[in-house]
């Protein structure tokens, strides 16, 4: 499986993006896909996830912002970003996984658990 991550941008307070997470190599639909964001100098976090059965899990900061979904025309997995704040800055990768032991209630906000990675996009929010 092969990843690509895009559609980033410099953006002002209050705007949207949608970034794109395009898989190559397996369906959308078998895969359980996350995206994480890492700004600098901090770690890198969990924004959104979701599953195979569409279920979906959104970190607590980007919650009634932010909304998930796939395309399975276009095998691509969206992040729609709205009301975008400053604190939203940051390089945002998308990941994936397709183990059938991946326990998304269990894994989903975790990095280490996610087997193939997006090159990263980057998102940067002007006050």
């Amino acid at each position: 499986v092969q990843l690509q991550a895009f559609g980033g941008g410099l953006v002002q307070t209050g705007d949207s993006l949608r970034l794109s997470c395009a898989a190559s190599g397996r369906p959308v639909s078998n895969l359980s896909v996350g995206w994480f964001r890492q700004a600098p100098g901090q770690a890198r976090r969990f924004v959104s996830s979701v599953n195979r059965g569409d279920d979906t899990n959104y970190a607590e900061s980007v919650k009634g912002r932010f909304t998930i979904f796939r395309d399975t025309v276009q095998n691509t997995v969206y992040l729609q970003m709205n009301n975008l704040q400053p604190e939203d800055t940051a390089l945002y990768y998308c990941a994936a996984t397709a183990n059938s032991r991946f326990y998304y209630r269990l894994y989903h906000y975790r990095p280490e658990k996610y087997d193939y990675w997006g090159q990263g996009t980057e998102v940067t929010v002007s006050s």
